[in-house]
């Protein structure tokens, strides 16, 4: 069963660096974010990557989502980002954006299900930007849950679906999210949703004109 660390009752130093160790030892963790919780892994390791697509029962030909803590970050995660990227990152970052892009080669292909292409997404959830800035790395965000169960809004929901599978689990509390991120994908400096989410179509429209 996954150890469970209740972020309330330690220090956020002590945290950080006993999640960070695991995290570049290869280890999964469940940490929250600002929609659900989220499996965090490093993604240029690759047995880190394979466990994370083991313990959710996903399909390898589904590229897995990156968490990162700045839009500089994720710009080096693209491949010739489109101006339409900086201006969606301006406006809805940090918060519940996926944005889907050409990755570049520093980022495993498997990360990408051999697409070639990952999500990027910047959350407004201040745990998980402080683990990634420990890990110094962008970090794996698939929700923590199995492929086609619920997604999981507290640490006991992640323990009670995927607690045999998982190593850790940061209890940060009830995620704030009702609602997945919203996917966006960019082609030739055009976008269009891949999945609705927190924000609503309405509110992206004027970047796909």
């Amino acid at each position: 069963m996954a150890e469970i660390l209740k972020v309330a009752d330690r220090r956020l130093e002590y945290v950080l660096e006993y999640s960070t160790r695991m995290i570049l030892a290869g280890k999964v963790v469940a940490i929250p974010t600002d929609t659900f919780y989220g499996l965090a892994a490093d993604p240029f390791n690759l047995a880190a990557v394979s466990e994370v697509y083991r313990i959710k029962g996903r399909t390898t030909d589904r590229p897995l989502p990156l968490l990162v803590n700045s839009i500089d970050q994720a710009a080096d995660l693209v491949h010739n980002p489109p101006e339409v990227f900086f201006r969606l990152a301006d406006k809805f970052w940090p918060g519940p954006l996926t944005i889907v892009v050409a990755a570049t080669r520093r980022i495993p292909l498997k990360v990408t299900g051999n697409t070639g292409r990952v999500g990027v997404r910047w959350p407004k959830a201040p745990l998980a930007v402080a683990l990634i800035a420990a890990c110094d790395r962008p970090l794996t965000g698939t929700s923590a849950n199995f492929t086609k169960h619920p997604s999981c809004s507290t640490a006991d929901e992640v323990a009670c679906q995927i607690g045999d599978a998982v190593q850790l689990i940061l209890d940060g509390g009830p995620t704030p999210g009702e609602l997945a991120s919203t996917v966006v994908v960019l082609e030739g400096g055009r976008g269009r949703i891949l999945r609705p989410g927190s924000i609503p179509e309405t509110e992206l429209k004027e970047f796909f004109g």
